[in-house]
Formats: structure tokens, C-alpha cells, sequence
């Protein structure tokens, strides 16, 4: 079996480390578009805090490691152009510009997605940026000199919120412009306040219900323009969501959701023969939705690049779903949501009980316990654990683990409460925070 994979990260390389330990003498082509492989995106804005020191760290085994270690052909500056499903064969252009073909014999499409910039006039000047890659990084780095005083950030997502933390952290007059009622994208509007108030707590300003017209400057990016009126800026980061890199494929015939994420199957199988897809380019099926939906991060991406491996190398596990589970840092609060929010919720026709708890992470004797808001979703009619969103600064991570847990087994309130869960006064109370939720359903 000859397997090319397109693209070296968190989809293709675990795909491509499962052929090697499963198959013998398998030969593997690997067409990374840049320069580094197999690296965790989702530390790049600590990079800019300093915080992690360097982006060399956050490189997991570089591309020498997969050629010499492990066989791989794994190339670099290697852009795929296009692909010719009936002939099996792979074109692109090298980093000389010169033209490439690949023949396969099995094809895994794990090329990624890339940041959105919207068509904004300005959007081209220099001190505008995208946050996704190695590169990205080191350029932002480079641009941070001692007159940037002021950084934008457009979009209140995960990347956004935080890219804002890690420049105020090195003392940077911080903006955040979002189109959203609150901060937050990934949490309802009513939990969305809470991040609000820690970025107002933390100095950072928000500007809400707010969309960018354009950008202005001379050579550098000088002027944010929005809706709600002009505002000044030395540098700017736009974190307005992602497109799937997938372009090459048009023409295949290969099926593709709106956004031109590839459909896959859970054995990753596309609907053309002898062609995969895994990772961010992708779908996931979401078992609360009952379809597929389109939530790319590196959990994920890893997930599926490790069955997809598996499956070419002819053992038939299948990728069981996600429950939309995700976490992140924002200054002294930590972010927690899984399963669905009331958005999706009502967007799904699905609907949904909430109960809101003020809890702690503590027992309320404990000297160190600390607040922790809590919104929990479930079906009227069963009780059916459907979603929960958790914000405060500990003991976040471990309940919405133990949610995710819960959402995956499809369980109810009821049962959440006979959960045999760890107590001790410095981590909860004698009913957990989740279980003080859990008993408020009706």
C-alpha cells in the first residue's frame, strides 16, 4: 500500500504514525503546504505572553524525527493543487515552484483549516494577523515592538479571548470588537456576562454588537472602523473563525457540508473510493445532534487522524462522535462548556429545561473555596442530560470531564446524582456542584 497523506499535523501524522506501527513495510508520502509538522496549535498565543518561551516548543517530533525514525517521506513546502480521484494522482507545486504529481493507492486529506479574514478594505497593511500557525506566531512577534501600545483583537472566540489575555499580559493596551451580544462564542449570552466582567476586571475593553467595516493606514494598520465608530490601533488580530482547506478537491466529486467541510463516514471514509478525510478539514458527528457538525479542534483532529490510520492499516474501529466539548483560560476564570448550548439547543428544534446554580468548588467551610456558575440543559420530559456550561476560576475542568462522560453515556439528572463521586472538603461539597444542579431538575 502507497498512502499519501496531505497535510503534516495533528490529523495526518497520527493517521500516518497508525500505518507504521500497523502495517509492515507500509510506504507513506506525506505533502505538508509548510514547514513544520506535528506541533500543538493551541499553544500558540501563550507564545506571545511568553508564557511557553518558545514555538520550538510546542513542536511534538519534527519532521527528521518522522524520516528518520519512523520511515515516513514526510515533505515539506509541498502545496497540493489539485487531485484526480480516477487516475489516483496528486498535483502540486514544491517550494521551487516547480510542479509535482503523486500517485496513491490510498489518499488521506488531513490539510486543515485557515483563518477567515473578511474583504476588508485594509485587511492587507501591515500589522494585520491571523493566528494559526508557526509563522503566524513569529510574525506577530516580530511586529511587537515597543510602539505597539494598542492590539485589537476582532472576534470573542476561542483564539480570541485568548490572544487578549496574553497580550494584556505582557501590558498591552488590550480591544476586543465582537458581533455577539457578550464575549464568549462558545457559551450562551447569559454566561457570555461573566467573561465580560473579568475582561472589564482585567482592563480589557470590549466593544459588543459591533461589525468591522474596514481598516485604515498607510503602511501599517492604524484605524479600526466599526459600526459603533472609529477606533485606534497599532496592531491587529483577527480571530473571526476558520475555513476548511479543501479547495484542491473541487472537481473530485467528493461530498462536502456548506462550509466545504469533506462528509465523512466513522470509518473517515469519503463517498469516493480509496479517499479519506480526518481532522479540521472535516466533519465530526455530534452524538446529542444525531448528525454531523463541523467543531474543529486538536482532540478531535487527533481522534480521527488515529482511526483513519487504523482503518488503512485494516483493523475497522469506527470514530464514536463528539459531544462538543471544549475548555479554555481567560485570565483568573476557567471556561468550561459540553453538550449543547441553549443556541444550539433552539437551533436544533430541541428542547430544553435549565437550571442555573451558583456553587463552589469547595465545601462552603473550606477557607480556599472559590464561586463557580453553573447552567445545565436537560429534556423536560426525562431529564436527559443535554448540555452544561461552567465558568469560574477552579474545579471547572474535572465537572465538565465528568460531563462529557455523562453526555457520552447519555445519561439523566437522576443518574448524575448517583455518580459515586470524590469527596474531600478542598475539592467539593458533600453533593458535588454538578450534583447540586442535577438535583434542582425537575
Amino acid at each position: 500500500m502507497k498512502l499519501v497523506i496531505i497535510g503534516g499535523d495533528a490529523a495526518g501524522m497520527s493517521a500516518a504514525m497508525q500505518v507504521v506501527r500497523n502495517t509492515e513495510n507500509p510506504e507513506v508520502v506525506v505533502l505538508e503546504k509548510g514547514e513544520v509538522y506535528s506541533y500543538g496549535q493551541c499553544g500558540l498565543p501563550y507564545v506571545i505572553s511568553g508564557t511557553v518561551p518558545s514555538t520550538d516548543d510546542l513542536i511534538a517530533r519534527d519532521v527528521e524525527t518522522f524520516r528518520d525514525k519512523y520511515g515516513i517521506d514526510a515533505r515539506v513546502n509541498h502545496e497540493v493543487t489539485s487531485v484526480d480521484c480516477s487516475k489516483r494522482k496528486v498535483y502540486g507545486i514544491n517550494q521551487d515552484g516547480e510542479k509535482f504529481e503523486e500517485s496513491y493507492d490510498e489518499l488521506l486529506v488531513a490539510s486543515g483549516v485557515s483563518p477567515m479574514l473578511p474583504p476588508w478594505k485594509g485587511k492587507d497593511l501591515q500589522g494585520v494577523h491571523a493566528l494559526k500557525t508557526i509563522p503566524d506566531a513569529k510574525e506577530i512577534m516580530a511586529d511587537l515592538s515597543e510602539d505597539v501600545e494598542k492590539v485589537t483583537v476582532i472576534g470573542s472566540g476561542y483564539i480570541g479571548l485568548e490572544v487578549a489575555e496574553n497580550f494584556r499580559e505582557i501590558g498591552k493596551d488590550v480591544h476586543i470588537i465582537t458581533r455577539s451580544d457578550y464575549p464568549g462564542s462558545m457559551v450562551d449570552g447569559d454566561m457570555g456576562k461573566l467573561i465580560q466582567e473579568e475582561a472589564e476586571k482585567q482592563g480589557v475593553r470590549i466593544t459588543r454588537n459591533s461589525s468591522v467595516e474596514r481598516l485604515e493606514g498607510e503602511e501599517y494598520v492604524q484605524k479600526v472602523v466599526t459600526e459603533q465608530g472609529e477606533f485606534e490601533t497599532d496592531l491587529v488580530v483577527v480571530a473571526t473563525g476558520v475555513t476548511p482547506n479543501t479547495s484542491f478537491m473541487k472537481g473530485t466529486g467528493i461530498y462536502t457540508a456548506k462550509n466545504e467541510a469533506i462528509e465523512v463516514n466513522r470509518f473517515m471514509e469519503t463517498n469516493l473510493p480509496h479517499v479519506y478525510a480526518a481532522g479540521d478539514c472535516a466533519v465530526q458527528y455530534h452524538r446529542l445532534k444525531k448528525r454531523n457538525d463541523f467543531i474543529p479542534l486538536g482532540t478531535h483532529a487527533n481522534k480521527q487522524g488515529r482511526i483513519a490510520g487504523l482503518v488503512l492499516s485494516g483493523h475497522r474501529k469506527s470514530f464514536k462522535g463528539i459531544v462538543g466539548t471544549s475548555i479554555l483560560k481567560f485570565f483568573d476564570l476557567t471556561i468550561g462548556k459540553t453538550g449543547l448550548s441553549e443556541k444550539e439547543a433552539e437551533e436544533e428544534n430541541i428542547p430544553v429545561e435549565k437550571v442555573y446554580v451558583e456553587a463552589t468548588n469547595a465545601a462552603g467551610y473550606y477557607s480556599d473555596e472559590e464561586p463557580m456558575s453553573i447552567k445545565m440543559l436537560t429534556e423536560p420530559e426525562t431529564g436527559k442530560l443535554l448540555g452544561v456550561q461552567i465558568i469560574g476560576p477552579y474545579g471547572v475542568d474535572k465537572r465538565i470531564d465528568v460531563m462529557a462522560t455523562a453526555l457520552y453515556n447519555e445519561m439523566t439528572a437522576e443518574d448524575l446524582l448517583d455518580l459515586d463521586l470524590a469527596y474531600a472538603p478542598p475539592y467539593n461539597s458533600v453533593w458535588d456542584a454538578l450534583q447540586q444542579a442535577a438535583r434542582r431538575v425537575k
